[in-house]
């Protein structure tokens, strides 16, 4: 089992110096970055098993960064700041931020915290290792079996039709980007080949939406990849 990745967001040299030290020291793999753009360009490259994020960044500020990660990911993110007023902790809350731990900080502490939101992404792991069937609105995939249907009827889809929908749905609400598509679905990398990721995607979407033309279940990220929408039982986005 690969050591979990963690995302560290702080601009003050000193405190990120301190959290990763003390990551390294626990076994954990990390990334450190210092502003919100490398934060949100990590969480889509690296996919972190947990971010732990500053809110005073030096080009936009934490909550933004929170906010517009939560628009495709449900990665656990844990702030680390000075602000220590309720309202900053709510607004912080409130738009997707998992934890909040205020600066300073106890390193045992932190280390709690990083190990309850770990427990939370093997717990949803495992729970949906475990779930043969996958449901999503008014679609279903039968791992075990093999088969998918939509409203209860079968669909046949090509070997890599079904491929591509098992990739995108056991990472629903993530955003999955061409090389990663690539790479899982056929083994290559290349740029070359996003043109056909994109027939196939074509082809599936024809097969799996009732209008193809406005999908409710796969979105398109321009230049970056595809993202399997969570759909209420009535087909209506989450």
């Amino acid at each position: 089992m690969s050591k979990p990745l963690i995302l560290v967001v702080e601009d003050d040299t000193a405190v990120s110096n301190l959290i990763c030290t003390t990551l390294e020291m626990q076994s954990y793999q990390y990334n450190a970055v210092k502003n919100g753009s490398d934060a949100i360009q990590g969480a889509i490259s690296c996919r972190p098993d947990v971010i732990i994020l500053d809110l005073g960044l030096p080009d936009m500020d934490g909550v933004s960064v929170i906010r517009k990660i939560r628009s495709w990911s449900n990665v656990p993110i844990i702030v680390v700041s000075a602000r220590s007023e309720d309202r900053d902790k709510v607004e912080a809350l409130d738009s997707g931020a998992d934890d909040y731990l205020t600066k300073p900080f106890s390193v045992d502490e932190l280390l709690a915290r990083l190990r309850v939101a770990l427990r939370r992404v093997r717990f949803d792991s495992e729970r949906e290792a475990e779930s043969s069937v996958y449901e999503n609105g008014a679609l279903q995939i039968d791992y075990a079996a093999g088969w998918v249907k939509r409203d209860g009827k079968e669909l046949h889809l090509t070997p890599i039709e079904y491929r591509l929908l098992c990739l995108l749905a056991k990472n629903t609400g993530k955003v999955l980007t061409h090389n990663y598509i690539l790479k899982e679905v056929w083994g290559n990398t290349t740029p070359d080949d996003t043109p056909s990721l994109r027939v196939f995607m074509a082809t599936l979407r024809k097969k799996i939406e009732p209008v193809p033309s406005e999908p409710r279940y796969i979105q398109t990220h321009v230049g970056i990849g595809y993202r399997m929408l969570r759909q209420q039982n009535s087909g209506n986005e989450t």
